[in-house]
């Protein structure tokens, strides 16, 4: 059996602790029901497709919020932040995944982002202080390019920055819906729910030790 060459990982979610448990815990602290905000992110239909151009960098981080906070009944000033404000490193992915860069696996970040950031006239930067381009071979970002996941398009444009074929790629992400287009493209996956299980998988499918070093 060929043996996979790369890993191409989402940030959010995977790389750090879990992010919509990290935006309930925003809708606690602002004495709304747990699930408010995620509910409107994925289920109301105009705050969903706002989300949508976001992460394409199409719209502006501060006029998402006001949409976002009106609809909540919140302060919308900084408010994506907020969202994120108990969002941690998950220590023992970026330890494995360091461990199979220095083996030779090439490193990919692929990830839907939350705006354009400081670089383009916004506040919030999720990826700050996490060093990515330090930690990976190629960092693909959705608002920088105006693709999001799952559109094969950013698939196959990390593939190009990787220069490696779907066939020799992993790809792990905490989105379920994200995963279909990578696999039909011929990449392995794996639906990251627990981190323990996610690097079990990986160590099978690169067949390198990394649970054992945790």
């Amino acid at each position: 059996m060929t043996l996979p060459t790369a890993l191409i990982l989402d940030f959010g979610g995977v790389l750090t602790t879990d992010l919509w448990e990290s935006v309930r815990g925003c809708a606690r602290r602002e004495g709304l029901p747990a699930d408010t905000l995620v509910d409107l992110l994925h289920q109301d239909q105009r705050i969903h497709d706002m989300f949508a151009a976001l992460e394409r960098g199409e719209v502006s981080q501060s006029a998402f919020e006001a949409v976002l906070g009106a609809a909540a009944g919140v302060d919308p000033e900084r408010l994506l932040g907020r969202m994120c404000a108990e969002l941690r490193p998950d220590e023992a992915m970026l330890a494995a995944t360091a461990a199979l860069r220095a083996q030779g696996i090439r490193v990919g970040v692929l990830s839907n982002s939350w705006g354009a950031g400081p670089w383009d006239g916004g506040y919030f930067d999720p990826y700050d202080g996490y060093d990515l381009a330090e930690r990976a071979d190629a960092v693909v970002i959705s608002d920088k390019i105006g693709i999001r996941k799952p559109d094969p398009a950013i698939f196959h444009l990390m593939l190009a920055e990787l220069d490696v074929p779907a066939a020799a790629a992993v790809f792990v992400d905490d989105v379920a819906r994200h995963l279909p287009p990578a696999a039909g493209m011929g990449m392995t996956v794996i639906h990251h729910a627990d981190t323990q299980a996610t690097l079990a998988e990986l160590e099978r499918v690169f067949a390198l030790p990394l649970v054992a070093a945790q």
